[in-house]
Formats: structure tokens, C-alpha cells, sequence
């Protein structure tokens, strides 16, 4: 084992890969995805972390992040991210700030268990070997014939939970939720996604329609900063669907917040938002404290390790990160039978970025 390693250096780049085809949620359209790379150095080992982001958060580390973190000893990952949320206590702790540490803090994550030689985990500590995953995407923009073929296309390749986008064009919803689950067929899980984009009576109607499509999970059917909203509809929605939210929590005090509120049934967290791996583990810890299950936000390959660790409900497999993470990194993983397990066979997060494809979408 490697002891005091000092980090001697902090490497950041931006990259924006266009989507494969127009997408749009409830509440927003994008065209392209941008992935903020992070390599920390230390005793001639390198980590590797990320976070997608405006390329502004690389600005953020390389300015001011970087100075934090180099120096220190590469073991003691607590400190490190301690003294970068002190860093930005005049920049805002939400947002930007919070997605620089978290690329910064899974590079430090993943250099940790590089210099000790273990899958990161490992060095969490696994509490089970595998985390099932739901195919996620069904873009409000999708035709009805591409909604069936992905989300159909998951059902048949053994992922026994998908999910869909909605709240663009309400009128047509229910309409589009039904062909999903034609698609799918009666055995696989289907999941509605609204971003936000409902108000408490149109979430209430809509759920009452779901539950005839067998839809077992409702997202964000309001703004997940209406709690009030949130818990009407989970007191109010059919028992057989779960009210979630949770991706846009950037602390733990939104965390406990949302818990306290009794707003959600299972909590999302994503650690290339909420401060890293560090974050997530705590986000972790306020939903135990509160007895409810949690679940992941997109970008699977951080967050495969800790929700094992964890043993966390499922996993997001997002469609645009799933392709991206494929494209830039050797040992992105794929699902069998419906389940993602953490290559135990590779240090840290098990991935190599592939620089040399990489280098056209630089920015």
C-alpha cells in the first residue's frame, strides 16, 4: 500500500458530442452533451472523473480548483473534497461549483483505488455485486415508431425496467405511454419522466391515466422544487406508482429537505452533480436515515461502484450517456440480463479514456 502520495497534478478538458438525433424532455430541447474530463496525478498513477457539464465548470477547476487539490496526500480523498466546498463559498455551492468538485472528486475517487490496485467497490465496500438498470430515454421528440423500437429494444435485450420522457404536448401523452407499452410488452416496468413540466392538478389526472398503462414510476411530475407539490401528488397518486425526484440536488441540505417534506417515495441522486462519489455516498446516508430507497441519476459508468456499494434500488441507463461514455472510454460497460456489474478486474472506475477519439469533439 501506497501512503502519503502526494497529487502533483490536476489536468482538465471539455468535450461536446452531438446527439445522435434532436431530444427533448418535458421542459427542454439539446442537441448536444458536454463532458467535463478530469485527470489528477499522483506517485506515477493517474484517475480519471468527469461530469457533464457546461464547459464553464473546467474554467472553475483549472482556476480554482486545481490550487486546492494539488499537494495534498492523493489517499485522503474527505480532505480534498472539504477544502474545495470551502474554496467556493463566495461562487454559490449549487450548480457549476458543485459539478466542478464532482469531476474533481471522482478523479480523486478513482486515483484512490488506482495506487491501492482495487475496483472502487471495492475500496467503498461492496453490499452487492451487481445493480439492475433501467433503459432510459423515449425523448418527447421521438416518433412513436423510434419511442417503440428503443424502448421495445430494451424490453427485449433483457432490461426489465424503461422509461420515457413526457409533458412536451400533454394532449398526446397518454396516448404515447400506451404505444410504450405495446412495445414493451406486459412483463417489463415501464417509468414516465415529466420534467417538471406538469402543474399538481394535470400530474394528478395524469397519474390516474398511467396506472391503466401499468406505469409504476412518475418523475418530477411537477418542478422538483415544489415540495408541497410533490408530496400532494405522493399522497394522492395511485399506491402502485412511485413520485421521484432528486437529480437536481446539489447538497445535502436539498437532500434532507425534500426527505423531511415526505416528497418523494425513492430519492435520486447523481454524483457528476451533488459533488462526486463523496456526495452521493451522503445523499446515501439522508435516504437510509429517512427509510427510503435511492436511485441514481444517468452517467452509469461513475455510478456503478457506489451504487453497489450502497445497494442502492437501480440504475439510470441513459441513452445520450450510455453512447458517449461507449465512445470515449475503453470498459464502459454493458448490461446482462438487465444488470450492470462493476468490472472487478480493474482498478477504480475501470475506465481508459480514448484520447485519440476523443480529440474531435475538444472543446
Amino acid at each position: 500500500m501506497k501512503r502519503g502520495v502526494p497529487i502533483d497534478r490536476i489536468e482538465v478538458s471539455a468535450y461536446t458530442i452531438p446527439t445522435d438525433a434532436p431530444e427533448s424532455d418535458g421542459t427542454l430541447e439539446w442537441h448536444q452533451t458536454t463532458l467535463v474530463l478530469v485527470h489528477v496525478s499522483a506517485g506515477g498513477t493517474t484517475g480519471i472523473g468527469y461530469s457533464y457539464a457546461n464547459r464553464a465548470t473546467g474554467v472553475l477547476i483549472h482556476d480554482t480548483l486545481s490550487s486546492v487539490v494539488e499537494g495534498r496526500d492523493a489517499l485522503d480523498v474527505a480532505g480534498a473534497w472539504d477544502a474545495m466546498v470551502a474554496s467556493i463559498r463566495n461562487l454559490g455551492r449549487p450548480g457549476i461549483s458543485s459539478m466542478a468538485i464532482a469531476a474533481v472528486d471522482n478523479a480523486l475517487w478513482d486515483l484512490k483505488a488506482r495506487l491501492l490496485d482495487v475496483p472502487l467497490v471495492q475500496l467503498l465496500g461492496a453490499a452487492r455485486d451487481a445493480i439492475p438498470v433501467y433503459g432510459s430515454g423515449g425523448f418527447t421528440s421521438y416518433t412513436i415508431a423510434r419511442l417503440a423500437e428503443q424502448l421495445g429494444g430494451w424490453a427485449r435485450s433483457g432490461i426489465r425496467m424503461v422509461k420515457m420522457k413526457i409533458g412536451r404536448e400533454p394532449a398526446a401523452d397518454v396516448d404515447r405511454v400506451r404505444a410504450a407499452r405495446r412495445a414493451i410488452g406486459d412483463d417489463a416496468a415501464l417509468f414516465v419522466d415529466a420534467n417538471g413540466a406538469y402543474s399538481r392538478k394535470e400530474a394528478l389526472a395524469f397519474a390516474d391515466a398511467f396506472v391503466q398503462q401499468r406505469v409504476t414510476w412518475f418523475e418530477e411530475p411537477v418542478p422538483s422544487d415544489d415540495l408541497e407539490g410533490l408530496r400532494l401528488i405522493r399522497d394522492r397518486a395511485p399506491a402502485s406508482i412511485d413520485i421521484t425526484a432528486g437529480e437536481y440536488g446539489y447538497d445535502l441540505v436539498y437532500f434532507r429537505r425534500m426527505c423531511e417534506a415526505g416528497a418523494v417515495d425513492v430519492l435520486q441522486a447523481d454524483a457528476t452533480r451533488c459533488a462526486g462519489v463523496t456526495g452521493f455516498m451522503r445523499a446515501a446516508t439522508v435516504a437510509k436515515a429517512f427509510h427510503l430507497p435511492l436511485s441514481s441519476h444517468c452517467a452509469p459508468s461513475i455510478h456503478v461502484h457506489p451504487c453497489c456499494a450502497v445497494n442502492a434500488r437501480h440504475l439510470e441507463y441513459f441513452h445520450d450517456h450510455v453512447r458517449i461514455e461507449h465512445m470515449l472510454f475503453d470498459g464502459a460497460l454493458e448490461p446482462i440480463d438487465g444488470m450492470l456489474r462493476p468490472a472487478r478486474d480493474r482498478a477504480g472506475f475501470g475506465l481508459a479514456f480514448k484520447a485519440a477519439d476523443a480529440a474531435k469533439y475538444a472543446v
